[in-house]
């Protein structure tokens, strides 16, 4: 693991992957923007997971596919730590099982590993800001092929985050369904005839509620109860 050290007000990149050659081009494309530093490097799983706790980094880039420790148990240990880093999944193939695995351990999003300089950056800083770089239809879509398919589909801790339903309001559980079924604050802002700004307001109330990180845990776990 190597670490560097770097300003607070820049984004702190962890990159997790067990081939160094893959982990220097991405550092080179990262250390070229005035707003991101990369703080520290891992080839594994289980290195990954230390590190989150040592360097405190805002956002991972994660390696599905890696010796010992993979990628989707390393996302679901730190997703379940104190750690607030949000983590993008790096995969092969778009719309793949391990996409959506990760998705559904904790990460906010997923990314091809020969995606464009531009594309990296830009995830990066949406998922830093609190948001998901891949979008909520996209999930729901990832959900119809592999949702089924994956170990651990139905979640032990569905029933108590049900319960934890009752506390939206009935317009809280309304914009809920509707950001199951795959909808932008664009088309939820049409859809109950509402700014987008009162949007924003209300899905960050109900993922604050649900204690969920973001719109694309909130797919998922509409799907977990049923309710997708």
């Amino acid at each position: 693991m190597t670490t560097t050290h770097a300003g607070s007000r820049r984004i702190r990149v962890l990159l997790v992957d067990d081939q160094p050659l893959l982990r220097m081009g991405f550092r080179m494309v990262l250390d070229a923007e005035a707003d991101l530093t990369v703080v520290g490097e891992a080839s594994d799983g289980a290195e990954a997971i230390r590190a989150a706790h040592a360097l405190d980094p805002d956002v991972i880039l994660m390696d599905v596919r890696m010796p010992g420790v993979d990628g989707i148990e390393a996302t679901r240990r730190i997703a379940d730590s104190p750690s607030v880093a949000r983590i993008i999944i790096l995969t092969t193939f778009d719309l793949d099982e391990y996409a959506f695995a990760g998705l559904r351990a904790g990460a906010s999003g997923f990314l091809l590993k020969n995606a464009e300089p531009s594309e990296l950056v830009a995830a990066i800083r949406t998922v830093a800001a609190g948001d998901a770089s891949v979008s909520p239809r996209v999930t729901r879509r990832m959900l119809e092929l592999f949702g089924a398919q994956l170990p651990g589909a139905a979640t032990d801790a569905a029933p108590a985050r049900s319960d934890r339903l009752a506390a939206l309001t009935d317009r809280e559980r309304e914009v809920f369904l509707a950001i199951a079924e795959g909808l932008s604050n664009p088309e939820l802002a049409s859809r109950f005839f509402l700014s987008e700004s009162t949007v924003k307001t209300h899905v960050g109330r109900i993922l604050f509620k649900l204690d969920l990180r973001d719109r694309v845990q909130a797919v998922i776990l509409a799907y977990d109860l049923g309710l997708a």
